[in-house]
């Protein structure tokens, strides 16, 4: 299995931040990447991007790759948060398998997350080398963690807005949820 990680939300001082944690096995990885591309291409999307895109083509989106075989854990917190010390938490409560071939996180984060996570997975025993940043024009699992982590996160900042019938869409691969208070000094 490989792990695809990003977040949506984490630059708030109100509402809720998400890390989406979207588990896809090994042998599916490359046909679901190639199908994500399918997708965005069908509905004229050059590479999916929560923030970029209106609420049309995220609904568009998310309701084609709902259909492909994939799991998702998430963990969500109220803002303001510390994004290094959220992080750590969701690591730590969510990355309970030991058994998968990578970790993929979008590459635009800043150093610290490389950092704590690789702190987290030794102190879980997992080889470090099995991170790695990915920038999310260059990766269709990480645009699917994208997608999964913003519709959270809008979810949950207005459980009856727009993103309530997208949350239903994709609500059946959530695996584990983790909501939780805020995570600060």
């Amino acid at each position: 299995m490989v792990i695809f990680i990003d977040e949506s939300g984490i630059h708030k001082s109100v509402d809720h931040s998400s890390f989406a944690m979207a588990y896809i096995e090994f042998e599916n990885v490359e046909a679901i990447e190639k199908a994500i591309i399918a997708i965005e291409k069908k509905h004229n999307i050059s590479h999916f991007k929560w923030t970029d895109l209106p609420w049309k083509l995220r609904a568009a989106f998310l309701t084609d790759v709902a259909k492909l075989p994939f799991q998702v854990k998430v963990a969500v917190f109220r803002n303001p948060i510390r994004p290094d010390e959220a992080l750590e938490w969701s690591a730590q409560y969510l990355l309970i398998e030991k058994d998968f071939k990578a970790i993929y996180v979008d590459g635009k984060k800043p150093r610290w997350v490389e950092l704590r996570l690789k702190k987290v997975l030794r102190d879980k025993g997992i080889s470090v080398k099995k991170l790695k940043t990915l920038r999310d024009e260059s990766s269709p699992g990480i645009r699917l963690a994208d997608a999964l982590a913003g519709v959270t996160r809008a979810y949950y900042d207005n459980p009856k807005g727009k993103a309530t019938p997208l949350w239903k869409k994709v609500r059946h691969k959530i695996t584990a949820q983790l909501v939780g208070g805020q995570v600060d000094e």
